[in-house]
């Protein structure tokens, strides 16, 4: 019986230090969006300084940390300047940030 519950610790153990590993991935250094409208790079690194590398005045406030479950599209502008969230957290009149309203071409570059 202790080395079935030995195992069990060992296999609980095993899954848990995977999460934390998982995790644990370096951020990156800059993502880019495909838009109509031109291509959007976020400088992700620019944004960690700005923000003193506190991650959670972002995540997962605004964004998810997974780039593949962001909507972006679907929260973007309209919405998201209502709402301030998404880019809209800090780019609205009186934010942190320059406005979005009338600076498309600050993050939306074509060609």
């Amino acid at each position: 019986m202790k080395k079935v519950l030995l195992i069990a610790t060992l296999a609980l153990a095993v899954v848990a230090a995977g999460i934390v590993l998982a995790e644990d991935k370096p951020a990156p250094k800059e993502i880019v969006f495909e838009a109509k409208t031109g291509k959007v790079t976020f400088n992700h690194e620019k944004h960690v300084e700005l923000a003193k590398n506190d991650c959670a005045a972002c995540h997962d406030k605004l964004f998810p940390k997974d780039k593949s479950a962001l909507g972006y599209k679907e929260g973007m502008h309209k919405k998201a300047e209502e709402a301030k969230t998404s880019c809209a957290g800090c780019h609205h009149a009186g934010g942190a940030a320059f406005e979005s309203k009338a600076n498309c071409n600050k993050c939306h570059v074509k060609g």
